[in-house]
């Protein structure tokens, strides 16, 4: 491993030297035993955590909003459903310009101020929650934000594929994803524990009285109890703040990758530049879906994001435009529908489903004298923040052993089969939503519709790994890293669509159309992935 010179006797040197690797050839396997995979391994495990965090900040907004409805905050639920819509949005589109950061600044310049850069959402819904006055458009600012979270998932996967060969990506990426996507798991039920103490003491503020039972992990929550829901912002600081340090000492920029990153500011400018195009496309998009119908609002925030992309001056330019190179390969399109399938629902059911059981459940139908039916106050509904944690674990969990198995028997098959189960669990759970919606003993109806969810969340988590094994077999080592983050950028969109099109079905009093529209969509899935990898004369046998 060749290193750039280096002051003597200088400790500052000396870090910037050892985080620039000039000679990387993981396909050799003599050079793999001998350094790569230490190196590799080193990066996994600073990058795992650090994406957890992003996820944790990211998604946050479904259990807030479940807590914040629980507290009098004087927001409707449609309100509520779109500051986790927000969120999805944003973390989606900061993905797009997110995917090219690796190529452009360098991994270990990218992760350490991403990860450094959640502090600012995190720090700021904190301070925000402390106030039940606090404007809308404080909040609907603060969502925006927390995309941050979202958008760092793409310059991760982009920068842990290239410390792995072909013959480990199902591992590399299966670990780093799979690992990661546990920050859902772990703010579903650190948020319930942490906000009922509080741990800040005066830095945090008063606390607030619960105005109907609620729960966590531990057990149910009566009435009237403290409830500290600022510590659900703040909590994340704890963590955030030793990971920075860890990504900047114990990371690598790999020069083969990035040939010139610059300076760590030059390149900081760099990162900070493409996430302002993020922004930018952000507000936009909210904009736009205030006077567009979605279906219009969200493929015109992304053609946004990416000509905003091509018009960024300077020696960025020339990179982005070698790197939109992925978009004459149809398998990048392909592999886009894929990954939505996989990742889009994990992500999408992700971020709805705790205000959904909050919804469903936590009202019945109550049938008068008369014969008058109407919906009142369910008092012994399930609490979303006692169960809404397990689809996404049990997701997370299995997201290694699909990348695992799929290693052993192809990509392609396993994401066929996953298919079949999601197209037969989505229906089967918009039944029995629809049931549960118009009971008047819904909480009869809660176990089946959470097992229902726990297998789409399973399936989703077996084809994420499947689908980014895939990617990986299927394209070059200049190409891979650019689909995986638009890849995973277009499906990151799901965790808008998803709120927005189960609040909207649900409000509406037909929660069964969402799913059963999603089914639709996966049945599609099964035909390209089909004609595309599985076929006899398919474009790329996988296998």
């Amino acid at each position: 491993m060749a290193n750039s010179t280096a002051s003597a006797g200088q400790i500052g040197a000396k870090n910037r030297t050892n985080a620039d690797i000039e000679n990387w050839d993981v396909e050799s396997d003599e050079f793999w035993q001998r350094e790569g995979k230490r190196i590799a391994s080193r990066n996994l495990w600073i990058s795992i955590p650090s994406l957890l965090m992003g996820f944790a900040v990211w998604l946050m907004w479904g259990m807030i909003t479940t807590q914040m409805k629980n507290l009098g905050f004087p927001f409707s639920i449609e309100q509520l459903f779109t500051l986790s819509a927000i969120a999805g949005l944003s973390g989606a589109t900061l993905r797009i310009p997110a995917s090219f950061m690796i190529k452009i600044a360098g991994g270990r310049n990218t992760v350490f101020l991403t990860t450094a850069l959640l502090m600012i959402p995190a720090a700021g819904t904190g301070i925000a929650l402390m106030n039940p006055d606090t404007p809308f458009l404080v909040f609907q600012a603060l969502a925006l934000l927390s995309g941050i979270g979202g958008g760092n998932f793409a310059c991760s996967m982009s920068n842990i594929s290239t410390f792995y060969p072909k013959s480990k990506q199902g591992y590399g990426l299966g670990m780093n994803a799979g690992l990661g996507n546990f920050g859902v798991t772990t703010m579903q039920v650190l948020i319930p524990l942490v906000m009922t103490v509080g741990i800040f003491g005066a830095l945090a503020g008063d606390p607030m009285q619960l105005q109907s039972p609620s729960g966590t992990l531990i057990g149910r929550i009566e009435a009237g109890t403290d409830t500290w829901i600022q510590n659900a912002g703040f909590i994340w600081l704890v963590f955030l703040i030793p990971l920075a340090f860890a990504g900047w000492f114990g990371m690598n920029n790999l020069k083969v990758v990035t040939p010139n990153p610059g300076k760590p500011l030059s390149a900081f400018g760099k990162i900070l530049g493409l996430y302002g195009v993020g922004i930018l496309a952000s507000i936009a998009g909210v904009w736009a879906l205030g006077v567009l119908n979605m279906w219009l609002a969200l493929p015109l925030t992304i053609v946004l994001t990416l000509i905003l992309l091509r018009l960024i001056p300077g020696d960025i330019k020339p990179n982005i435009q070698a790197q939109f190179a992925i978009f004459s390969n149809k398998h990048t399109w392909s592999m886009t529908v894929l990954y939505i399938l996989t990742f889009g629902s994990f992500i999408g059911f992700s971020a709805a489903l705790p205000l959904s059981i909050s919804v469903i459940f936590g009202n019945m139908m109550e049938v008068a004298a008369d014969g008058t039916v109407t919906r009142v106050v369910n008092p012994d509904a399930p609490s979303a923040l006692t169960w809404a944690w397990m689809g996404p674990f049990v997701g997370a969990l299995i997201r290694p052993v699909g990348g695992w198995i799929s290693d052993k028997v192809g990509g392609s098959i396993v994401t066929q089969i996953i298919s079949v189960v999601m197209v037969a669990a989505s229906v089967a759970t918009g039944y029995v939503m629809m049931l549960a919606y118009n009971s008047t003993d819904p909480n009869a109806y809660f176990a089946p519709f959470l097992i229902l969810f726990i297998i789409m969340f399973a399936a989703s988590g077996i084809g994420n790994g499947s689908t980014f094994r895939s990617i990986g077999f299927i394209f070059n080592q200049q190409q891979k890293g650019p689909v995986l983050g638009w890849t995973s950028a277009v499906a990151a969109y799901g965790a808008f669509i998803a709120p927005r099109v189960m609040g909207q079905e649900i409000q509406a009093g037909t929660p069964e159309v969402a799913m059963y529209g999603f089914a639709v969509f996966y049945a599609l899935c099964l035909v390209v992935n089909w004609w595309f990898y599985l076929r006899k004369n398919a474009y790329i046998k996988n296998p």
